[in-house]
Parts: C-alpha cells; sequence; structure tokens
C-alpha cells in the first residue's frame, strides 16, 4: 500500500506544469470616482499616497507656476489615468522619471505614461503646471476654488465640495486621501499659512519660500493655502504646533483674534467628548475676503470668514469647525450624500460646547429646533442643491441628540469614541454608522434613522 501511494504521488509530481503566466491587460482609469452626486469628480485606477507641491506665487500679477509630485499605487492594470486640473496649463509630466504624453479636456489631465503600469504598482507622477488660477465652477456652499484679492496683495484656496483642482492636479474626491506638502515661494513679506506643521523658511533673492507637512491622509477638499498680510501666532498645545492668523485688516485684539485665541481650550474640552484630537498639528485662520461668507474645516487648521465675527466672539463657530477634525476630517465622507455625518456632529459639538460654557443647554438648543423645523427637509439624501441646507445642519445635531437620548449617555458617548477611534484616517457611510449604532443598543435601530434622516415627517421626540 505505501508503495503504491509513493507512486501515485510521483504520478502527479510528474504531470504537474506551472500555471502560465497572466499577461496584464491594460486600460483606462475611471474619469471619475462614481460619486453618485458627482460622478465625475476624483478618478479611477489608482490611489494617491502622497502630494508634494513646491509652488511660487506672484500676487501682482496673479501667476501660480511649479510643480505638482504624486506617489500614487495603481488599482489596476493602468493604460492611462486622470487627475482633475482646472484652469491652469500643463508643460511637462513624468511617470517614473520617463516623459508621458498628456491632454487636457472639461477641467481633466490625461496622463499616457510610456509603459503600462501594472495593478498593484507604486508609481510617481511629476506635473510641472502653471497660469492664473481662478475660483470653482461648483458654489453650492459659497464661492470656492483660487480666490485673488481684489488688491492684489495675496489670495485664498477654499471651498467645498471643490476647490483643489484649481490649483493642483488632484483626485479630487473625499474617498482617495493622501498626505500633503506645500513649500510656496512669494515675495518677501508676504505671509503663507496652509495645513499641518510649519516647516523651515528660506530667503533668497528677496522671496521666500514657506514650507507646511500635513502627515495624516487628508481629504483634497481639505487642503488649502492663505496667501497676504497676516498676524501668525506659533506657539504649542498639548505638545502640538498651534498657528493661528488674523489679517493685518482686522484689529489685533478683535473678536476674531479672541475667539481662534481658545482653539486650545475649545480642542480640549472636545477631546473629553470625541476622544484623542486626531492630528499633529492645531490652529485657525480668518480670511477678510467678502466672498467667503463662511467657515470650512480645512485640515489642523481651519478657515473662518470674517463674517462670523462682526457681532463679537464667537465660539461656537470655533467649536463647529474643530469637532470637523474628528467628524469630517480624520473620519471622513466615502460619498458627498452622506454629509450629516460631518455636519450633524459639528452642530451638536456647538450644542455641547454652549452647555460647557453655561449658555443654552443641548437640550435646550434640540427643542427649539424640533419646535420649529420644516420636516419636509431630510439629510439622509439632501441631493447636490441641499448639501449645504438646514436639514443636514439641523435635522442631522437632532439626529445626534436622539440618537444620545436613545442609547443613553454613557452608550452613547462610548459610541462616539469608539467611533473616532476605529475609522481614524478613513472613510465612512450612513450604513456603517447605522450597524455600529445597532450594535452599541442592541437591536436594529435603522427604524430609528428612517425617522430622523428619510421621513418627510416629524418624528417622535425621544
Amino acid at each position: 500500500m505505501r508503495v503504491w501511494m509513493y507512486g501515485l504521488v510521483l504520478l502527479l509530481v510528474g504531470c504537474s506544469s506551472a500555471p502560465a503566466p497572466v499577461t496584464p491587460v491594460f486600460g483606462p482609469g475611471a474619469d471619475g470616482a462614481g460619486d453618485p452626486y458627482y460622478p465625475k469628480y476624483g478618478n479611477g485606477g489608482y490611489d494617491v499616497g502622497g502630494y508634494d507641491l513646491a509652488l511660487s506665487y506672484d500676487p501682482s500679477s496673479g501667476r501660480l507656476e511649479g510643480a505638482a509630485t504624486i506617489t500614487a499605487t495603481a488599482t489596476q492594470d493602468l493604460s492611462r489615468f486622470n487627475l482633475d486640473l482646472d484652469g491652469l496649463r500643463v508643460t511637462k509630466v513624468t511617470v517614473d522619471g520617463s516623459a508621458a504624453t498628456s491632454t487636457t479636456e472639461d477641467a481633466e489631465l490625461v496622463i499616457t505614461p510610456a509603459a503600462g503600469i501594472p495593478k498593484g504598482t507604486g508609481f510617481t507622477v511629476v506635473v510641472a503646471y502653471g497660469g492664473t488660477p481662478a475660483p470653482a465652477g461648483n458654489d453650492t456652499l459659497g464661492t470656492s476654488g483660487w480666490l485673488r484679492d481684489s488688491d492684489s496683495k495675496g489670495a485664498v484656496a477654499l471651498g467645498q465640495p471643490e476647490s483643489a483642482s484649481t490649483w493642483f492636479p488632484v483626485n479630487d474626491h473625499p474617498s482617495d486621501k493622501a498626505t500633503f506638502k506645500l513649500a510656496m515661494t512669494v515675495p518677501d513679506g508676504v505671509e503663507v499659512i496652509s495645513n499641518g506643521a510649519p516647516g523651515p523658511k528660506d530667503t533668497v533673492d528677496g522671496r521666500t519660500t514657506w514650507r507646511w507637512t500635513e502627515s495624516s491622509p487628508m481629504a483634497s477638499y481639505l487642503a488649502t493655502v492663505v496667501i497676504g498680510q497676516y498676524r501668525i501666532t506659533e506657539s504649542t498645545h498639548a505638545g502640538r504646533p498651534m498657528v493661528i492668523a488674523v489679517p493685518e485688516s482686522m484689529p489685533a485684539g478683535g473678536a476674531a483674534a479672541k475667539s481662534l485665541a481658545r482653539t486650545g481650550e475649545i480642542t480640549d474640552f472636545l477631546e473629553t467628548q470625541f476622544g484623542p484630537y486626531p492630528f499633529s498639528a492645531n490652529g485657525g485662520v480668518v480670511v477678510d475676503e467678502e466672498r467667503i461668507r463662511y467657515a470650512l474645516e480645512t485640515q489642523s487648521r481651519p478657515v473662518y470668514g470674517n463674517t462670523f465675527f462682526l457681532s463679537g466672539e464667537n465660539t461656537g463657530v470655533v467649536a463647529h469647525e474643530l469637532a470637523h477634525q474628528w467628524f469630517g476630517d480624520s473620519v471622513a465622507l466615502a460619498r458627498w450624500q452622506d454629509i450629516w455625518l460631518n455636519e450633524g456632529f459639528a452642530t451638536y459639538a456647538e450644542w455641547l460646547w454652549s452647555e460647557h460654557i453655561g449658555s443654552l443647554t443641548a437640550q435646550q438648543l434640540f427643542d427649539r429646533r424640533y419646535n420649529g423645523f420644516n420636516w419636509s427637509e431630510a439629510p439622509g439624501d439632501p441631493t447636490p442643491k441641499g448639501l449645504f441646507g438646514n436639514a443636514v445642519y439641523q435635522r442631522g445635531g437632532m439626529t445626534v441628540h436622539a440618537l444620545r437620548k436613545t442609547l443613553g449617555d454613557e452608550a452613547f458617548f462610548k459610541l462616539v469614541k469608539s467611533w473616532t477611534t476605529e475609522h481614524r484616517d478613513g472613510n465612512v457611510t450612513t450604513d456603517q454608522f447605522i450597524k455600529a449604532a445597532s450594535a452599541a443598543a442592541g437591536r436594529d435601530l435603522s427604524p430609528f434613522f428612517n425617522a430622523w434622516l428619510t421621513a418627510k415627517t416629524q418624528p417622535p421626540k425621544p
């Protein structure tokens, strides 16, 4: 019997052969990420690891030029791929050091490397480009993209859901997060503020290069640069660099400066509610720009339009944008439809902060909105037009409070902290949150979320 088995093994081994090598079938990456609201935002076929921008800006002419170095990994066998770039002229593209061909059409930079890139392979793209950047086409939140000062002394790049593609080539969808470095050269006497930690500055021939590094993965719309005349205060808080900038055109000790000076205090409070602050830098920037009538949670350094401080100090908006560092920045959206996860929690952070400083309680603020809300507006599917509407913010905030009342404080805050910890630096959907909340409750909470997020009638008060 043993002899027979031995022979059988020899027979099987002798008959075996190595599988034939599989020849990759290279194809183009998709020209959009497939988001239900904005199908052409972003691109497919690769995952970006990091952006490294070396740029110069001339405020007097409005010209921006330089190069973007992009590291990425192919998620399919790529024959070509797209980057989003709107209104700027590309002069040269290389992929892994070899010249690549490129064309630009409809705000898409289409790059064809000299050879196909196999799935799973890392590659580096260098794009040299320049021009006079302009605002983005999507103004759902307000004027977005690259905004040049009317007095030609500076500029700001800001906006949601679209802004990054107006000043650098990018996979412009929050589902593809990446690290971010910026070296921006400007005339001496002009300040540059961006995301992350400040780096060394170099001055040569009347021009200074400012450096910033955001080492945590970041959604592209959260990238910002602010250029102009600013009073910059640098310090540390909880071991992290804290950078706060206020325009010289605004009072040094005014409401904006006083409000942002409490950034560290507000961060400390939010950590007690949401868990550890997720980034290695902190701060904020105020812009004196009449076209920016919003604040945005640009990662590690929110930007605030001056309109928020015209009536005095406003720490509520600071609490809102800092809360986004957890909800929206660290834990980012996989699709724009689920934006209530960002704005609902940030709105609720305002209510928690209000209660913390002895003003109206979260329950009082909930009651005010519950009793007078237009329930025909639902945040679960707000449509692109309603992306920044009242339902996303206020009904989103009410949903969070109603969940707290349903779970009880202990289970609710345990859920919130585990959510921000488990999904740190990641992307999420509403369905994932419903599953997590249901697990915390020990029962299916789908009916609860249907009532609060999608129904067009008033849900029962918890």
